[in-house]
């Protein structure tokens, strides 16, 4: 197969994987007007129209995704064992790309990489900050980071961090004109701050448990934010009651800008874990970043 020919299918992997002639550009280090251009050749070679385009989208006509199936796992496990070619190197060396959540970006993966990379220098980590529930093997990411209960089964899961639990939290400013929350179900007479949820666009709700009973809570507010820091904020300024994660709320607790309510109902709950399908041939670049992310108590 001729070089042209394998940049071309290249190219129209990363177009069908990202549905985005913009993103898929990005990921390849293009401009969107030369990917384009290798796409019509492509099509114009094999006299098949392989993507439909619309001014919103880019999706695989039936041709397409025939390919895309057909040669897309192909090209992964080339990358995979060009990846694990490095081992004969003195240093790892490669890219590492994952999906993370914004809270465990912050506040699992930011230091471990900040400690990881030094000590490796030929090995780059792209972080795509996405609180839905992402295709990694379709993303084509590395690995993904995800909460233990919410990993699926047929992945490998590497734990990354403790334990941690939701808090309900208020300004002794808020508290100054209403009363605290006995039970969960006060919340409804509460202003509170929601968070929307960017993977099925619904506000989140409040879950708790105690004594082994289990209840949801969906709260009203005059605000709402589609990521955990501003939601922290709002409720450091006085604009409601928030659920925000223990670790995110300490600092403004001990300082005395928060104040926990409902404690009792907000039992802890499994820590992050990284995980990946269990059929990747691991580079020694991912190895070594997967024992450096690895939680030891």
């Amino acid at each position: 197969m001729a070089r042209d020919e394998l940049s071309e299918l290249r190219a129209f992997i990363a177009v069908a994987s990202e549905s985005s002639f913009t993103r898929a550009a990005a990921r390849l280090g293009l401009s969107a007007s030369a990917l384009s251009h290798t796409i019509r050749g492509l099509e114009e070679r094999l006299g098949l129209r392989l993507l439909t385009r619309t001014t919103r989208s880019v999706a695989t006509t039936e041709a397409g995704e025939r390919l895309y199936r057909s040669i897309a796992p192909h090209f992964d496990q080339i990358h995979a064992e060009l990846d694990a070619l490095s081992e004969l190197r003195d240093k790892p060396s490669g890219t590492i790309r994952i999906s993370s959540g914004v809270h465990a970006a912050e506040m699992i993966l930011r230091p471990k990489v900040a400690e990881f990379l030094p000590e490796y220098p030929d090995v780059s980590v792209e972080v795509s900050i996405d609180d839905g529930f992402v295709d990694i093997v379709g993303g084509h990411f590395d690995a993904g980071v995800r909460l233990g209960e919410s990993v699926s089964k047929d992945m490998i899961a590497v734990r990354i961090g403790p334990d941690w639990r939701f808090l309900v939290v208020g300004a002794p400013g808020y508290f100054a004109r209403r009363s605290e929350p006995e039970h969960p179900r006060d919340l409804t007479n509460h202003l509170c701050v929601n968070l929307r949820m960017a993977s099925a666009g619904g506000l989140y709700a409040w879950e708790f448990e105690k004594d082994g009973r289990e209840l949801e809570v969906r709260v009203g507010g005059q605000i709402t934010y589609n990521s955990i820091f501003p939601v922290l904020d709002a409720a450091v300024d006085g604009l409601g009651l928030a659920y925000v994660p223990e670790d995110l709320a300490r600092p403004h607790i001990e300082a005395g800008q928060l104040r926990v309510v409902l404690g009792d109902w907000c039992p802890p709950i499994q820590g992050y874990h990284l995980y990946y399908p269990n059929r990747r041939l691991a580079s020694p670049a991912f190895a070594r970043f997967i024992d450096a992310l690895r939680y030891r108590a």
